[in-house]
């Protein structure tokens, strides 16, 4: 029985010691070595419809060597300040396996030391927010080391602001009306059809 007390102890010990060390990796300890850009048309753009053309890079004003142990770049769609107010779900926490940022994955992908660029097309389950573009740089273990964004520290700067789908499709409206006129002409008919069984007794 003590042995048993003791081999769940030392499990517990150990997960949270793992937790600690490779678990609880917070946004603030990363470093910005990562430059980001995005770009798109002017307006609102619309999901299921628009592309965004992403650009990310190492910095290089960071010495050689900043970026030896990044392995893989992952890139996200993140909520802005201004779309996260009173909805938890989307709620910004410095401890990064809470963080509810970044929800929407753009690529994810081997690291390559040279400026990379790839055309998004808005997934159709985006929702109506304001967002900005946000690039990981993770490491063998596929734990976050570095990052880059493109807007600010505050979020305030180049967000843009996504529709999402609300209407029905155009396939759909002219599907609905050619069931609906089918419907009548149907109805027609089985009217006609009556009306003629009516009159034949008369006759």
């Amino acid at each position: 029985m003590a042995a048993r007390v003791l081999v769940l102890a030392s499990i517990l010990i150990f997960s949270c010691f793992a937790e600690t060390c490779y678990g609880a990796i917070s946004f603030s300890s990363l470093q910005r070595t990562l430059v980001v850009t995005a770009s798109h048309r002017q307006g609102l753009l619309k999901a299921g419809e628009d592309k965004i053309t992403v650009r990310w890079g190492l910095n290089q004003s960071f010495p050689a060597g900043t970026d030896s142990s990044y392995k893989t770049i992952k890139v996200q769609l993140c909520y802005a300040p201004i779309s996260q107010v009173d909805r938890a779900w989307r709620k910004t926490e410095d401890h990064l396996n809470k963080d509810k940022t970044c929800q929407f994955k753009i690529v994810k992908k081997p690291y390559i030391n040279v400026n990379e660029t790839l055309e998004w097309t808005i997934e159709r389950d985006v929702p109506t927010a304001t967002f900005f573009i946000r690039a990981y740089a993770l490491d063998s273990d596929d734990h976050e080391v570095a990052y880059g964004q493109n807007t600010d520290a505050e979020k305030k700067t180049n967000l843009f602001e996504i529709q999402a789908i609300t209407g029905r499709h155009v396939s759909l409206d002219i599907a609905s009306v050619c069931f609906s006129a089918f419907s009548v002409v149907s109805l027609m008919g089985f009217f006609f059809m009556e009306k003629r069984k009516a009159r034949k007794p008369q006759q």
